[in-house]
């Protein structure tokens, strides 16, 4: 099976002490490839410098994430347009809202992801958007440029099965995480991913973030890595009543299809 993990964090100090380990131990277990988030012009260099490492096997995206939003300036706006024309760039993003945490406030948050989209639209890049606690403004946003947008994909989701259906109503694209194997508070994502087309579902760990906690045995460290984007595939398989074979070939299509992304041999 050839998987491709669509967000992970892997500009993240918990991957300084090993990340081309990380890297090499997520190609074994068949992650061929990754779509390293940027969410700030420092990760965004760092990503690229990544994605120059390893052709072919790494993407980028590159946007402002909502918790840095205070920061968004319109030469912020100028940085980001030179980084998604080049080529090492396959998504706008990550950019939307999060009003859980709150560390930008509201209104600086909603400027900067209008500011965002207006720069993907422009672009013509597929957009990588972040949402939590905040559906009905980032619903309304989205719905405002959506005609505009060539692809987009509400990354990370862990709404409910109504949240679902408003973004599949846009045409959104659904990433699904380890989230889905917590039973404390990710059960609703078997309802979820059931309901969502074949032709719009992908697999991300958000590493790392959201270790699935149904691993066994359990790992040392609570870190998530792309190695274990097959235990998300089961997981999502089932749910599904699916072959993880099956999944696995449709969301790595799926995926390469949405970022543009070359096929591996």
């Amino acid at each position: 099976m050839q998987l491709i993990d669509i967000g992970i964090n892997l500009t993240h100090a918990s991957y300084d002490p090993d990340r081309d380990e990380v890297i090499a131990r997520a190609r074994a277990a068949g992650v061929v490839q990754m779509v390293v988030t940027g969410s700030d012009l420092e990760s965004i260099g760092r990503a690229v410098e990544l994605v120059h490492r390893f052709p072919g096997v790494l993407s980028a995206t590159a946007g402002i994430h909502p918790h840095h939003a205070t920061d968004y300036s319109e030469s912020t706006g100028a940085a980001l347009r030179s980084w998604l024309a080049r080529p090492e760039i396959s998504a706008a993003g990550e950019c939307g809202l999060d009003f859980y945490r709150n560390y930008a406030p509201r209104d600086r948050q909603l400027a900067a992801f209008r500011a965002q989209l207006e720069i993907a639209a422009d672009s013509g890049r597929p957009v990588f958007l972040h949402q939590r606690d905040a559906h009905p403004e980032f619903i309304e946003l989205v719905a405002e440029f959506r005609p505009r947008l060539t692809r987009a994909v509400a990354h990370c989701f862990t709404g409910t099965i109504e949240e679902a259906r408003d973004c599949l109503a846009l045409d959104l694209h659904i990433g699904i995480t380890g989230w889905i194997c917590d039973e404390r508070r990710g059960r609703h994502l078997l309802e979820v991913v059931r309901a969502v087309p074949a032709d719009r579902l992908m697999l991300e760990t958000d590493g790392p973030y959201l270790l699935p906690r149904d691993l066994s045995p359990k790992p040392a460290s609570r870190r998530n890595e792309p190695m274990y984007l097959p235990h998300v595939l089961r997981a999502v398989a089932a749910a599904r009543g699916e072959a993880p074979e099956k999944l696995a070939a449709q969301t790595t299509r799926v995926a390469r299809a949405f970022f543009g992304l070359p096929g591996v041999a």
